[in-house]
């Protein structure tokens, strides 16, 4: 062990092999950091590596081969010794792709010295996956899902020794089914290989599973949600980033859970009339947008809230929610502190509801700032993926030049929320109701009786030919006038990092999905 400046140690610092030269390779035990150096005079172009431990997947001994050994320094060895190690490297658009370097040594307890080192400091990650259940939707990704698995994804789990259980799903909500049935105690985590549908069957199977078990009924909506344990997709280094989780409801029972999108409208009739065009492949959503857009259709309504008083951001502030987010840990800190202090029922019957009536042409709830390539800062650049709270975007009724200026603005930088039709809270919960729902006697809860009252009707008849839109939830349509959300405070935990700057200062999340990883 070797001391350093300021007291920081060095598990090993040796002189190895590396292709032909020697370099000066380090174990940072208390950075956890695995460095190999060039110690020859800098020069342009000179390469100074490091690996953060967390990131290597697995170190082995190396045999090496006739021509690797016919080269250079190796010809003096009667028997080199060499070890190698795998590990993960960052690519172009987020990704991550598999690496490895061997070293070589002359001295066989040296060579296994470092092997021991590395193993050891592989076994401090606790947070790391011993076993995992699988579920491949094998008609996901254009029918090469089971293929990417079994071809890609399966080789790095057994080389990362994780054990897995594989469930090849038959049809549709099988994987929900199985995780009700299957012994989820024996399990580190749940990966899913398929697209947005197969990831929203395991939520729901997996929050629905830690409900039951725990005895919450999941059709009260003021139930308060016991957290999943269980991490969900896949990532090498091992990473745990929450999340926070949406239940939908009405009438006192359960609809659906959401994570991302929920979108009332402009955004829901999008979906809808996409859905009707599949065998037009992804130009239906272009299609069905720029004809949503024509219609500019506006729907009457009223919205009940609770602002998220917890929070310390804002919708129409700067800090965007970043890896390790301040803002995600202090937030859901604070609210459980009031959750202590007051209790869960005292907070949901005291705090005050807002109310706001009128038209619209689209009301949106993210959980996240939904960036894409399109909206490379998404529908709310300031929503943070675990701070308890969701940000309520009401786009009221306006020309179609002015909703048009909206849905630009998305592309650029200037502000989106710097209209005057355009209005955005910071909420844990809200309800929703129609204004056909309302005339049809149709009620959400008794919170939604006493705040919503009666709808103004100074305005002359909606003319739009569509009585009430379609929920968009999380790509999924959800046909209910009548709602009430409410977020549960990081109710989930994935297999990520969280949201990562690139040097265009765009956000992406790095979520290392199965398709990302590939």
């Amino acid at each position: 062990m070797e001391q350093l400046p300021g007291g920081r140690r060095l598990r090993l610092a040796s002189s190895l092999g590396l292709g032909q030269r020697c370099w000066e390779v380090t174990l940072d035990d208390e950075r956890g950091l695995l460095a190999w150096r060039d110690p020859r005079p800098p020069r342009r172009g000179a390469d100074n590596c490091f690996v953060p431990t967390s990131e290597i997947i697995a170190v082995e001994e190396t045999e090496l081969n006739k021509k690797q050994r016919s080269i250079g320094k190796w010809q003096k060895m009667a028997k080199p010794h060499a070890f190698t190690v795998y590990y993960v490297k960052k690519a172009r658009n987020h990704r991550w792709r598999c690496r490895d370097v061997t070293f070589w040594c002359a001295d066989e307890i040296l060579c296994n010295q470092w092997i021991q080192a590395l193993k050891e400091l592989l076994e401090m990650q606790t947070c790391r996956p011993k076993q995992l259940l699988v579920y491949i939707n094998p008609y996901g990704g254009k029918r090469q899902g089971k293929r990417i698995y079994e071809q890609k994804v399966a080789p790095l789990f057994s080389l990362a020794s994780i054990s897995t259980d594989v469930v090849v799903t038959e049809h549709a909500n099988h994987a929900k089914d199985n995780l009700f049935e299957v012994n989820i105690n024996k399990y580190d985590g749940v990966v899913c290989v398929g697209g947005d549908g197969m990831f929203s069957e395991v939520m729901h199977g997996l929050i629905g599973r830690m409900q039951k078990d725990s005895g919450i009924d999941q059709n009260n909506p003021k139930a308060p949600l016991v957290q999943c344990n269980i991490r969900i997709g896949i990532i090498p280094a091992g990473d745990c980033q929450p999340l926070d989780v949406s239940s939908v409801h009405q009438n006192n029972t359960f609809l659906k859970y959401a994570v991302s999108l929920l979108g009332y409208g402009f955004y829901g009739d999008v979906l809808k009339d996409s859905e009707k065009k599949r065998w037009m492949g992804p130009m239906r959503y272009d299609y069905s947008g720029f004809k949503t857009f024509l219609s500019h259709h506006y729907y009457e309504g009223t919205i009940s809230f609770q602002p998220a008083k917890h929070t310390l951001g804002s919708p129409r502030d700067k800090d965007s929610c970043r890896t390790g987010c301040y803002i995600c840990k202090e937030s859901e800190r604070q609210l459980a502190e009031q959750r202590k202090k007051c209790g869960f029922k005292h907070e949901e019957d005291e705090e005050e509801w807002k109310v706001i009536k009128g038209k619209f042409l689209a009301i949106n709830v993210v959980n996240m700032c939904c960036a894409c390539p399109r909206s490379p800062k998404g529908l709310s650049p300031a929503a943070h993926l675990a701070d308890g709270s969701a940000d309520l975007i009401l786009v009221r009724k306006c020309s179609r030049f002015d909703f048009l200026r909206y849905l630009v603005r998305h592309t650029n930088k200037d502000d989106q929320f710097d209209f005057s039709f355009v209005d955005v809270y910071r909420v844990k919960s809200f309800q929703f109701t129609s204004k056909l729902s309302e005339d049809n006697e149709s009620s959400v809860t008794d919170i939604g009786k006493k705040h919503f009252g009666q709808f103004c009707r100074d305005h002359p008849a909606c003319c739009c030919n569509i009585a009430n839109s379609t929920w968009n939830c999380d790509g999924e349509t959800l046909d209910s006038s009548a709602i009430e959300v409410r977020v549960h405070c990081q109710l989930m935990k994935l297999f990520a990092r969280g949201i990562e700057e690139n040097c265009k200062d765009e956000a992406a999340y790095s979520h290392s999905s199965v398709e990302q990883l590939l």
